[in-house]
């Protein structure tokens, strides 16, 4: 029905940087690795953060211990001022002695508000000093691959653009490669012929006889204006490792009645092999293809759905088979049922 050329890409991919500016001192991983999520990519030096945590699990110690002191000091109160309430009612001390106790427990009631208070600050700043230390290791957002290292050991890496050529945004590239699909750029005047779920084929480039099994995922809704196409985004039937990101595809779009190159009714029976021909041999009436084919003596006009086209050859999906005699370069006047004869060196 119809043929589009465009990219292999990874919907999930990321570029991972740390939440800080600092100099990188180790890397821990390589082009080509698998990761999975959490796991750590990189460390940041933290030779003065480090200092700054210990400095602050002293504070909230010291702070422990004062909490302690003053709540034994207002136990030790308390009972001083239950023994001079029990003093008084016998009239054996003043009020003012009363009185005195009963500020005594109140002073330090109040100071050991204040140093709970003070215990919660320092806890907060043990929390946050860790949470500086962990902001230096970069981990992975999800399972993926390392498609691309970054950065090493020394440089500085920033999560912002420093404005200088000596500071690294990132410290790796990572894929989610179970997230590749294709995106073709479809001219609008024929978007019509698509629709999500229709079947496809895709053919990469790298392997111009491999035929892909494919499905029209959607149809992006929006157009570009300065090329009038419109985005649409195919996904694969079977993921396969020798599809790779970025590469180049072309894919032919089927019509959901007939069913896709390679299918039979018979179970287990190998796929047809593809038929590649010159594609100078492959005329055009409107939308339809056509290829004049040499059958006992005779020309017979075939129709044939084309795949993608390599190195001056076109992939013809259905309606020759190997082996056929084409004409190689059609001329004008060729009518069906004509008389011919192979040409002899």
């Amino acid at each position: 029905m119809l043929n589009a050329s465009g990219y292999v890409v990874a919907r999930r991919q990321a570029t991972v940087s740390a939440k800080v500016t600092g100099k990188v001192a180790e890397v821990l991983i390589e082009e080509g690795m698998e990761v999975e999520e959490g796991q750590l990519l990189a460390r940041l030096d933290d030779t003065t953060l480090r200092p700054q945590l210990e400095l602050a699990e002293r504070q909230l110690d010291a702070a422990v211990k004062n909490l302690q002191e003053v709540e034994v000091r207002l136990a030790e109160a308390e009972r001083n001022l239950r023994r001079n309430q029990q003093l008084r009612e016998q009239k054996l001390v003043s009020e003012q002695v009363l009185d005195a106790a009963q500020a005594e427990v109140g002073a330090h009631q109040a100071r050991l508000e204040a140093l709970k208070s003070e215990v919660k600050v320092a806890q907060s700043n043990v929390r946050l000093r860790k949470q500086e230390l962990d902001d230096l290791l970069v981990r992975a957002p999800f399972d993926g691959v390392v498609v691309s290292k970054d950065a090493q050991p020394g440089e500085m890496v920033s999560p912002i653009s420093a404005g200088g050529g000596f500071t690294r945004t990132g410290i790796a590239t990572i894929v989610d490669m179970d997230s590749r699909e294709i995106e073709v750029d479809v001219n609008e005047a024929f978007i019509n012929r698509v629709e999500a779920g229709q079947k496809a084929e895709a053919v990469l480039d790298a392997y111009p006889d491999w035929t892909i099994p494919c499905h029209v995922i959607n149809i992006v809704p929006t157009a570009d204006r300065q090329k009038a196409t419109v985005k649409v985004r195919i996904g694969f039937d079977e993921l396969d490792p020798r599809i790779l990101p970025d590469m180049g595809v072309k894919v032919s779009f089927l019509d959901n009645q007939e069913p896709q190159r390679g299918d039979d009714p018979a179970e287990g029976a190998p796929p047809r092999p593809a038929v590649r021909v010159p594609s100078a041999a492959i005329m055009k009436d409107g939308d339809t293809s056509f290829v004049w084919r040499i059958r006992d003596g005779k020309l017979e006009r075939v129709a044939v759905r084309t795949g993608g086209q390599r190195n001056g050859q076109t992939e013809v999906l259905s309606g020759i088979a190997s082996g056929d005699v084409l004409v190689a370069k059609p001329v004008d006047g060729l009518a069906e049922g004509a008389p011919v004869k192979k040409k002899t060196e």
